[in-house]
């Protein structure tokens, strides 16, 4: 009866730390930055491309920033958490960024291990960077938001984990770039954008083949 009272105790005390973590200022804070970076993401087609990188300028730093103060946790759970980001949702995405970029999606990476084995230069895109930077961030908001402390408690670990060994990194690199072009002479407005990705219009073949309206198929 002794151990039952010490066990059910120490999962007390253990829900307990979880749930002050998940609820605590610092994620809270994270959290919302973190959304406004999704719904910036996901709504890039809705103003121009210098704008867009305005967003991203101010919105980067201050997302690395909570990030880094987020608090550490163990996983509670033994199944793994369900990922939100579709490989469908990114390629939407990722196109119209590149699309919106243009030319001006590549820069020369510096951090990459590559370069460490005496490799040339590896060009790196800031739409593919964002992505993969979005499919973190969206699956944790997406999991938060669900209410389940012990998923929230996961999912905040997870993304603390990611963050430490994946896009961290990826975030300082590619604001180097961002900067850069936001400072830069290049006339962003003078490029046309568009609301929505258009089926059959000269957009990836993968995109056009999914709504059946391949324009190569079309004229056979």
């Amino acid at each position: 009866m002794k151990i039952f009272f010490t066990f059910a105790a120490s999962f007390q005390i253990e829900s307990m730390n979880s749930l002050e973590i998940v609820y605590s200022r610092n994620v809270v804070e994270f959290v919302t930055v973190a959304n406004e970076f999704c719904q910036s993401v996901e709504q890039v087609a809705r103003i121009s491309a210098s704008a867009n990188l305005q967003k991203m300028q101010k919105l980067l730093p201050l997302l690395y920033l909570k990030a880094s103060l987020l608090p550490q946790t163990e996983r509670v759970l033994d199944e793994e958490l369900e990922k939100y980001v579709s490989e469908f949702d990114y390629n939407v995405l990722h196109q119209k960024w590149l699309a919106l970029l243009n030319e001006n999606d590549s820069f020369y990476e510096v951090f990459d291990p590559n370069i460490q084995f005496g490799h040339e230069a590896v060009t790196a895109s800031i739409s593919e960077n964002l992505m993969d930077i979005y499919q973190d961030i969206k699956n944790f908001v997406v999991a938060y938001s669900l209410g389940n402390e012990e998923v929230m408690n996961d999912g905040l670990a997870e993304c603390v984990e990611h963050f430490t060994e994946f896009w961290g990194q990826q975030l300082v690199n590619v604001l180097r770039a961002v900067h850069k072009l936001v400072y830069s002479n290049i006339d962003f407005d003078k490029q046309d954008f568009n609301d929505e990705v258009q089926p059959g219009k000269g957009n990836p073949k993968w995109l056009d083949s999914f709504w059946g309206t391949d324009e190569d198929t079309e004229n056979v």
